[in-house]
């Protein structure tokens, strides 16, 4: 399970025509960041490690529930230590080509310059003292150099600048590059931890398999009937027993969470998603409003409610993300469905209760099943090393991968934005 890292940096703006300088140029200095961090693998004896660890954990839910989330946490902080790294190297590369353009600019100049003091050093000026017939001379001389050496130490001291900061430059590099290679190997390390972990919880489920294999086939072949998400879900939870199950455990849950908050057991707004040894949503989604973590490390390059570039208006928000990147669920709830669906790709259902259900599309590959529990920050699914899913993100010039998050309530897709919870960025920027 030798797990390689390659890195694909969320860019804003739509990516220059291909077969343009400035296409080939982008390209070029992707490669260049790309190598930093590629073919980063984890030992043999590191992932023994890592498996004796796992192997160490009480097997219960609640340790493998807060080894998830916990290592999902980090994995993500991680890819976006790499990403804020990819972003100041790639400065530093601008900065480094500018002092370049320079230097070469001013390359006619400086060899002028050079020749100039070359002939002088040859041949200097006559001293006053040998020949009185040479003052003159000298004193024209003394009035060319009294002209020439001060542009000469003017163009020096600039060239001797440039060449500082160019030597500069190169070390800042190269202290960037060793920062994202060891960024890029601890991530490999969260990875495969993470793998171990899924593996492990599979592991715990005691739902029989060869049922779970039959529903889950029987569950894609509703979705190629399904007309649409919201007949999907309607048909998913009415004729899939674990679909069905875990849509009457999410109404169960709505029900006690309205009951505990009337009875005065439990606040209306809570401070935070509870402990990680719950089997059922800790509050109501409604009000989760500026509480939920976002799926996925990563850049919005498309909003809710906009112009799909289709004729029609986005049902959801679409991310660009790293390569291989983990995607974690947004918040409590039981899987509905898990696998292909149409245009989107590898698609998650998730009844987070109330009426509500969280959808994410667009991965490679998906890590729950259907009617598992999951836990808001618990990572679910994997992104591919490229554009998979082409629904609401045709257009924007992206060939990263890109995850589609839709949030839905009673069948109509509502805006996410309210729900997310504010990062330390976003804090700091007020």
């Amino acid at each position: 399970m030798m797990l390689g890292m390659n890195s694909a940096m969320a860019q804003d703006v739509p990516a220059p025509a291909p077969g343009s300088a400035a296409a080939a140029e982008q390209s070029a200095r992707r490669a260049e960041l790309d190598a930093i961090t590629h073919d980063i693998e984890v030992t043999k004896e590191r992932q023994d490690a890592l498996q004796a660890e796992i192997a160490r954990l009480e097997q219960d839910s609640t340790s493998l529930n807060t080894a998830l989330v916990d290592t999902g946490d980090r994995a993500q902080e991680l890819e976006k230590k790499i990403d804020d790294a990819e972003k100041r190297m790639s400065s530093l590369l601008d900065e480094e080509k500018t002092v370049r353009d320079s230097l070469v600019a001013r390359r006619g100049v400086l060899a002028n310059v050079l020749a100039a003091l070359q002939r002088m050093g040859r041949k200097p000026p006559p001293a006053i003292v040998v020949r009185p017939q040479d003052a003159l001379s000298a004193v024209r001389s003394a009035m060319l150099l009294g002209s020439v050496v001060p542009e000469l130490r003017t163009e020096a001291t600039s060239l001797a600048d440039d060449l500082n900061h160019l030597v500069a430059l190169k070390a800042e590099q190269q202290r960037e590059r060793d920062r994202m290679r060891a960024d890029a190997s601890a991530l490999a390390e969260e990875r495969t931890r993470i793998q171990l972990l899924v593996e492990e919880k599979k592991k715990a489920r005691t739902a029989s398999q060869d049922q779970l294999v039959a529903e889950q086939a029987r569950s894609e072949e509703l979705a190629k009937k399904a007309t649409s998400l919201k007949d999907l879900i309607a048909s998913l939870e009415d004729q899939i027993a674990a679909s069905a199950d875990a849509a009457a455990s999410a109404k169960q849950a709505e029900a006690d969470n309205r009951a505990a908050v009337e009875s005065g057991k439990a606040p209306a707004q809570p401070s935070n998603l509870g402990a990680p040894n719950r089997i059922a949503p800790a509050v109501a989604f409604a009000s989760t409003k500026g509480m939920l973590p976002r799926p996925v490390n990563g850049t919005e390059v498309r909003g809710f409610g906009v112009p799909d570039g289709l004729g029609g208006i986005t049902q959801g928000i679409s991310m660009a993300t790293r390569a291989d990147a983990g995607v974690s669920s947004p918040s409590d709830g039981w899987v509905v469905y898990a696998g292909p669906f149409r245009s989107y790709g590898q698609l998650l259902i998730i009844n987070a209760g109330g009426g509500y259900h969280v959808l994410l599309a667009g991965m490679e590959r998906i890590d729950v099943e259907l009617g598992q529990f999951v836990l808001a920050g618990e990572p679910v699914a994997v992104m591919g090393s490229r554009l998979l899913a082409s629904n609401n993100v045709d257009g924007i010039g992206a060939t990263q991968p890109v995850l589609y998050v839709e949030f839905r309530k009673d069948g109509t897709s509502i805006d996410p934005a309210p729900w997310w919870a504010r990062s330390n960025d976003e804090k700091v920027g007020g």
